[in-house]
């Protein structure tokens, strides 16, 4: 397929992905114009200062007007007010696209709520660092992470192709899944850590207030606690989204997560010994998460765990 080319491209939440694609639009001149849209207008400088973007506007509906490409790039819970809000704007032939975390019921929903003649195609960079914001997009965040593209029986096989391009462009490499296959596995080796490290924090918080609050743990915590913990720093109100729109299969990994606990629990409150076997199969599942094993997903596991976040 020949390189894309855009007369106009619309960012809604011009953030650290949405502001590093428009960085890589621009640089390649794959868009005449890159419109930021947004509500806090120092980002929105901001992101004109880093070369995110050529303008903002703060009405979505101005900005996604005469737009070929429209990225959503805001948490997962405002796609659908975003959508109703302005896809009647749309011209036919836009395509729409977005870069969240949980795909499954949200591109069902999101297909549903745009005119026939615009097309949808829902997308998950896995990318991200520890730093947030436009100011710290780079145009090469995505070089080597993994990009999920997630079509439907409904999605437009030029659309597809045309996003997949685009990702490819910005150097990622480009995977197509099924949007509910894609919550499971994100669930396992995204979603289900980042719940045991908020509860492992909250754990450790109570300990300090409840139980010896004249230690200090941080102070006496040593790389392990900082690996294990490292992603409870992440947003909570982001997190908090894509854990109730991926509810199902949360709540259900982490019912395996807790019988697992449980087991171990009683092992040691037992005084019994933990075979070899046990740890052992541990340890080898482990393998695959540090890249030494690697298993159809393998390298998609490995992406994540490198990665602090997808911004969802």
């Amino acid at each position: 397929m020949k390189t894309p080319h855009f007369k106009q491209v619309a960012i809604i939440g011009v953030g650290l992905i949405g502001g590093s694609l428009g960085m890589i639009l621009r640089r390649q001149q794959l868009a005449d114009s890159v419109v930021g849209i947004g509500r806090r207008l120092e980002n929105l400088k901001t992101a004109v200062e880093v070369g995110a973007i050529d303008r903002y506007v703060s009405d979505p509906r101005e900005g996604v007007e005469g737009a070929d490409f429209v990225l959503l790039a805001t948490p997962v819970d405002t796609y659908e007010r975003h959508l109703q809000e302005w896809a009647g704007c749309l011209k036919p032939g836009t395509i729409v696209s977005d870069v969240g975390s949980v795909k499954g019921d949200l591109v069902t929903r999101s297909e549903a709520l745009l005119p026939a003649a615009v097309r949808f195609v829902g997308a998950h960079p896995i990318a991200g660092k520890e730093k947030t914001g436009v100011a710290a997009g780079s145009e090469t965040l995505f070089t080597g992470a993994r990009c999920i593209l997630t079509p439907t029986t409904k999605t437009d096989s030029e659309a597809l192709q045309i996003v997949r391009a685009i990702w490819e462009l910005a150097g990622s490499i480009v995977l197509e899944m099924d949007p509910f296959l894609h919550d499971k596995i994100l669930g396992a080796v995204s979603h289900l850590p980042h719940v045991a490290a908020f509860a492992l924090m909250t754990a450790l918080a109570d300990v300090r207030d409840h139980g010896v609050p004249e230690l200090d743990l941080a102070g006496h915590s040593g790389g392990g606690l900082r690996d294990t913990t490292r992603i409870a720093a992440s947003s909570p109100e982001m997190w908090r989204d894509i854990f109730l729109w991926n509810r199902e299969n949360v709540v259900s990994l982490i019912e395996t997560y807790e019988r697992h606990l449980g087991e171990l629990k009683r092992l040691i409150a037992a005084g019994e010994r933990i075979n070899e076997h046990q740890i052992a199969g541990t340890r080898s599942f482990a393998l695959v998460f540090a890249g030494r094993v690697g298993g159809k997903y393998g390298e998609i596991i490995q992406q994540d765990r490198l990665c602090n976040d997808s911004f969802t």
